[in-house]
């Protein structure tokens, strides 16, 4: 049996990363974003798989525990990130409706 290498589990938990980012992108309702409990529930159940799968690739050794931290901290961030632009939309559109 081959092994995996640091690199490549690094790169699959990054593409997951990815998909979660993209999870939020994709979502052309922004007011569901910032209203609907239901997609929050899906962007928390995302984030604990990929939690879980760092947590498993640290304990075989195969990425570092600051490696995995990073990741999920990058993702975190990026997730802040795009929630407030989805928020700072939303209060430009609702400002615009009060005219």
């Amino acid at each position: 049996m081959e092994s995996i290498s640091p690199e490549l589990a690094l790169d699959l938990l990054y593409q997951e990363a990815d998909r979660i980012k993209m999870l939020i992108k994709n979502q052309q309702n922004s007011l569901c974003i910032s209203h609907c409990k239901a997609f929050e529930k899906v962007v928390d159940t995302q984030m604990y798989g990929l939690s879980r799968q760092v947590s498993f690739s640290i304990r075989l050794g195969i990425i570092s525990n600051e490696m995995g931290q990073q990741l999920l901290s990058d993702l975190e961030r990026d997730l802040n990130q795009l929630y407030n632009e989805v928020y700072e939309e939303n209060k430009t559109i609702t400002k615009g409706k009060e005219v």
